[in-house]
């Protein structure tokens, strides 16, 4: 699945990486590649390349367990190929969006069919 959006504020990718946004403000610190677009009133927007290097990122820090310093020597040694084949992890967030959908469907058809049966309404069922 392909984002939708051209521009993703830093909340929309802290919720992608499952960091948090002042890790994302750190890392922009440490890693001179990751750049967002700085929008009016100093807000980030980070492109679909953003969001990729930061997945990288994230994969040489905590999986791989590099330290910041090594993580940074590899990343400039990366080419451009290597990192453009990192997933985004678009399609699950889509899928998380839909379950929590469905989740608050059911509730409220659960509470629907509660206040029903307590109202004395068994015999309409």
């Amino acid at each position: 699945m392909k984002p939708k959006k051209i521009y993703y504020s830093i909340s929309d990718v802290a919720s992608l990486a499952k960091v948090k946004p002042y890790v994302l403000r750190y890392w922009e610190t440490e890693f001179g590649q990751l750049k967002p677009k700085a929008m009016r009133g100093g807000r980030r927007a980070y492109r679909e390349r953003d969001i990729r290097l930061v997945m990288m990122i994230k994969k040489l820090l905590y999986e791989d367990r590099f330290t910041i310093e090594g993580a940074r020597k590899k990343l400039q040694d990366m080419d451009h190929a290597e990192l453009h084949q990192m997933d985004i992890p678009f399609e699950q967030a889509a899928r998380q969006t839909s379950l929590e959908e469905v989740r608050k469907g059911l509730r409220e058809v659960s509470d629907i069919l509660g206040k029903a049966l307590a109202g004395g309404a068994e015999e309409d069922f």
